[in-house]
């Protein structure tokens, strides 16, 4: 008897459980227009985001528009197709060829620079490959070819995987053998794997700046005029795409190159060092 009454308080006591989920879910979506919130869909490259950039940029402009950014990190080829079919508002990259092509197209508008670093080459401490040497980036890139050291690429048609075919095709080199690897992922994966594999690797100055205290990997080649990597963004045409807010992406264009976040930008630093430099006229 004792036991069947047992049974019937828990059943009792599920039944209520479920009536307060119930009437909370209920109570969740008839308020749910109040707490609504315009929301800004966003296709960008990794480094803005492995380097940190957005999580502090992000929240300042979200809370001033009492908006909310939701953000695709992925290779900047496929930032690009993500706003070229209308799935995000704004994209925000760094691959200046590809960028303007989409724009002649009519996909973006509204095209702004917003800030700059470099790409530099990182490796192992020994640098067995002797790139400190070089005098260019194209000679650097030929010694790696000729010592066959292992090189990690991202392989991801990223701006930075971009920039990196640009380079080998200028040095007159086709990257292939065991000693390349063409990873496939995001940059702070990248550089994971080129440490553990003690090989090198083409990287945005800010994710290396980043990451620097969870590897081991240098910075073995920097300042050829050729590794500079600019950022632009851009909102997607309404006009091509009706179901984008372009209203909030022009709002988050202005805030970005307006003096707010260009101070941002210019004050994010990590290691006391700058990871990127704002470009924008105000």
């Amino acid at each position: 008897m004792a036991v069947k009454i047992l049974k019937q308080q828990d059943k009792m006591k599920n039944i209520k459980q479920l009536l307060t989920v119930l009437l909370l879910n209920f109570l969740l979506l008839a308020v749910q227009p109040i707490w609504a919130k315009d929301v800004l869909r966003m296709s960008t490259t990794t480094s803005t985001e492995n380097s940190g950039l957005l999580a502090v940029l992000n929240p300042v402009f979200q809370e001033k528009y009492n908006a909310r950014i939701d953000v695709i990190a992925v290779g900047t080829g496929k930032a690009l197709r993500i706003g070229g079919s209308g799935d995000v508002d704004v994209v925000f990259v760094h691959a200046p060829d590809a960028e303007k092509k989409y724009v002649e197209q009519g996909d973006f508008i509204n095209r702004s620079a917003v800030m700059h670093n470099d790409f530099v080459i990182v490796g192992p401490k020994h640098d067995p490959a002797k790139i400190a040497s070089a005098a260019t980036v194209l000679g650097a890139l030929a010694k790696i070819a000729m010592a066959q050291a292992p090189f990690i690429s991202r392989g991801d048609d990223s701006g930075t995987h971009k920039k990196e075919k640009q380079l080998w095709k200028r040095a007159g080199i086709e990257p292939k053998g065991g000693w390349y690897a063409s990873a496939g992922q995001g940059m702070g994966a990248v550089l994971r794997i080129a440490d553990d594999k003690r090989g090198y690797a083409l990287t945005d100055r800010g994710t290396q700046i980043a990451y620097s205290d969870k590897m081991s990997l240098q910075v073995l080649f920097e300042g050829d005029s050729a590794l500079f990597n600019p950022y632009h963004i851009m909102a997607v045409n309404p006009e091509k795409h009706q179901n984008v807010d372009y209203k909030l992406a022009k709002k988050y264009i202005d805030f970005v190159v307006g003096k707010q976040g260009q101070k941002i930008i210019a004050d994010y630093k990590k290691s006391g060092q700058q990871l990127f430099y704002p470009d924008a006229i105000n």
